[in-house]
């Protein structure tokens, strides 16, 4: 898991080859004015998913890994928190894993919590389990999808 400024986001380039490109893209978007849904950046290989949601309590809010695609999330208004977990540490699924939508759900707890503000992002890995979308009220988001 990596927490940082948008400012930064170049330190991480190196992490995945498509990592800049995926950035790059965030600064294409007018974001702030663009309807939610699904945006194409490079096929399926790169692809935003813009969402306004509703937070929720702690107790509600599953972790959750992927394997075939990193998340790069970028709060752009609101404040929202996420639980964190090393996947290797997770002992009860809910599911089996959704190959097709790439998730599987787990009823642990967190073994800790972050707070994402506007400007900030998080990359998270396959290696880790994350429940986001904790807090109150609502938020806008962006979810970039970086295939592995």
């Amino acid at each position: 898991m990596i927490l940082d400024s948008l400012s930064q986001a170049a330190r991480y380039f190196g992490i995945h080859p498509r990592l800049e490109q995926a950035f790059a893209a965030l600064r294409e978007f007018d974001l702030m004015h663009l309807e939610p849904g699904r945006y194409e950046i490079d096929g399926d290989r790169i692809f935003l998913n813009l969402a306004d949601t509703s937070l929720k309590q702690p107790e509600e809010a599953r972790l959750e890994v992927h394997n075939a695609y990193l998340d790069v999330q970028v709060l752009l208004r609101g404040e929202e928190s996420f639980g964190w977990s090393p996947r290797t540490e997770l002992h009860q699924p809910c599911e089996p894993f959704d190959t097709e939508r790439d998730i599987q759900f787990f009823e642990d707890q967190p073994q800790l919590y972050y707070r994402l503000l506007p400007g900030q992002f998080t990359i998270l890995l396959p290696e880790d389990a994350h429940a986001p979308l904790v807090g109150e009220g609502s938020v806008r988001k962006a979810i970039l999808k970086v295939k592995l």
